[in-house]
C-alpha cells in the first residue's frame, strides 16, 4: 500500500502484513526531515517502490535534470525496487498545472514520448514504468487507442507498465469503451505492477478521488486482468479522507483473495 504520512506512528510502533510500500517519491526528495527518517527506518523492514508525479514525461519541455538528480539520489539512498511515473504531460513553458494530463494518442507523441523515456531511462541507469491515467478529455486527432498509444510507447522504448486498474474504469466510463479490451491490448510481459483504488461518480462522469473504498466493478475487473494478464504486485492507493491503517490493510487482503482466486 501507499506510504501516508497519518500512518507513520502506526507503521513504526506495529508490525504489519504488508509486502511492500510505494512512496510518492516528490515527498522524499529533500535532505532531511521526518519523512525521510521515517522511510529509512521502514526500508529496514519493507520493500520499497518509488512513483513519481512530476516527471512529465509527455510534454513538450526540456527534461529538467535538476529533477532527475534529486530522484537518482533517493533512488541511490533507498534502492527501490523499481520506479514509476505517469504517461502524461503535468505542464508545459515551465508552468506546473499540478495534474496528470492526457496526451494525444498520436505517432507524433508516441515519437516524442518514447525519445524522452530513453533520455530519463539513461540518466538514471535503469528502467522506469509508466501508469495509464484516468482521463476526462479526447483529442480529435488522436489516431489510435489509449491502449495501443501505451503499447507502442512502452515495447519501443522498452520500458514498463504499472497498470492502473481503476484508472481503466473511470476512463471506460468517461468515455465509452470496453475496459475488457483495453486488458486484452496490454503487452502482459511489459506489465510490472497494478494499482487498485476508489474514485467519485459525478453523474456525468468519474473522478479519479483516491478517496473510496474500492467498488465491486473493479475489483471483478482487477479479477479479469489477473486472468488475461496474470499475477503481479498490487498497490491499494488512498490519498484522501484516509482511513485508520486497519481499513487499508483490508483492502489488501481483500486484493490478496481475489488475486489467489483468479490464479
Amino acid at each position: 500500500m501507499g506510504l501516508r504520512p497519518p500512518h507513520y506512528s502506526h507503521l513504526l510502533e506495529n508490525k504489519t502484513q504488508v509486502d511492500w510500500f510505494e512512496i510518492i517519491s516528490e515527498n522524499y526528495m529533500m535532505e532531511g526531515g521526518r519523512p525521510l527518517a521515517v522511510l529509512d527506518k521502514l526500508r529496514e523492514k519493507y520493500p520499497i517502490v518509488m512513483h513519481g508525479v512530476s516527471l512529465s514525461i509527455g510534454s513538450t519541455d526540456k527534461i529538467d535534470f535538476d529533477y532527475l538528480k534529486k530522484l537518482r539520489r533517493l533512488a541511490e539512498r533507498i534502492q527501490p525496487a523499481w520506479i514509476t511515473d505517469h504517461l502524461c504531460w503535468t505542464g508545459f513553458g515551465g508552468h506546473n498545472a499540478h495534474d496528470l494530463l492526457p496526451l494525444p494518442y498520436t505517432e507524433e507523441a508516441v515519437a516524442n514520448t518514447v525519445e524522452r523515456i530513453e533520455k530519463v531511462q539513461d540518466f538514471l541507469g535503469r528502467s522506469i514504468g509508466l501508469e495509464n491515467v484516468s482521463s476526462y478529455i479526447e483529442y480529435r486527432h488522436a489516431t489510435m487507442p489509449e491502449w495501443e498509444f501505451l503499447t507502442e510507447v512502452a515495447n519501443r522504448a522498452d520500458c514498463g507498465i504499472l497498470l492502473d486498474v481503476n484508472n481503466i474504469y473511470v476512463s471506460s466510463v468517461n468515455h465509452r469503451f470496453d475496459p475488457s479490451t483495453y486488458i486484452q491490448n496490454v503487452p502482459a510481459d511489459r506489465v510490472w505492477q497494478y494499482h487498485l483504488a476508489g474514485h467519485s461518480d459525478y453523474g456525468d462522469y468519474l473522478l479519479d478521488t483516491h478517496d473510496h473504498p474500492i467498488i465491486d466493478p473493479v475489483w471483478k475487473l482487477y479479477h479479469e486482468t489477473i486472468r488475461t494478464i496474470g499475477l503481479r504486485s498490487t498497490l491499494i492507493e488512498w490519498d484522501d479522507h484516509i482511513p485508520e491503517f486497519s481499513v487499508l490493510e483490508a483492502e489488501a487482503e481483500q486484493a490478496r483473495g481475489y488475486a489467489k482466486t483468479a490464479a
